[in-house]
């Protein structure tokens, strides 16, 4: 078995939780912040409907200097509605799909470095980059915005099983 053929069924079933999630963004709140420290509801599922690009760089080169003037100088796509948001998800995963179906085991396993400037924060098989940079990071913002969604009295999608919202289910003391 390829290392693709066990990451892809992941990054897709990943993919679909993270779509029910952008799904529910209303574009009325993508300005809309939990604390001054925080990013707006539209920042963060904006963040996250691009994170699967990140899949491009992991596999086409041998790291990211967050100190190079490329990084340094990105600015997140101006999305406005919600359909943006989820043409980009859309696209960017489906990408990512392909760039991950097409590496062979061989490129998935050479290191790629994460760095700024001279300080290296790590070094890691590309596999391991997309699944920690890629598919992990996803899956923290994705519950960012549930807690966003609840602050909001957005009723938040099932995941890895029943919400309380789409259950009918209360939150329980536990």
């Amino acid at each position: 078995m390829r290392i693709s053929d066990a990451i892809v069924p992941e990054l897709d079933h990943e993919a679909g939780n993270t779509r029910k999630t952008l799904e529910r963004i209303p574009a009325d709140k993508f300005t809309w912040k939990p604390h001054t420290k925080s990013m707006s509801m539209g920042q963060l599922a904006i963040h996250v409907a691009t994170i699967p690009e990140w899949v491009g760089a992991i596999l086409g080169g041998d790291g990211m200097d967050f100190a190079s003037p490329e990084v340094a100088g990105y600015k997140p796509p101006d999305l406005k509605t919600t359909k943006e948001l989820l043409d980009r998800f859309d696209k960017t995963t489906a990408d990512a799909r392909a760039a991950i179906t097409a590496a062979d085991d061989e490129h998935l396993m050479k290191p790629w470095t994460l760095r700024a400037g001279p300080q290296v924060f790590f070094t890691l098989p590309r596999i391991a980059v997309i699944r920690s940079m890629v598919m992990s990071h996803t899956i923290h913002h994705r519950a960012q915005l549930g807690v966003y969604l609840r602050l909001n009295e957005i009723p938040v999608p099932s995941v890895y099983g029943p919400s309380a919202d789409e259950t009918g289910m209360g939150a329980t003391a536990g």
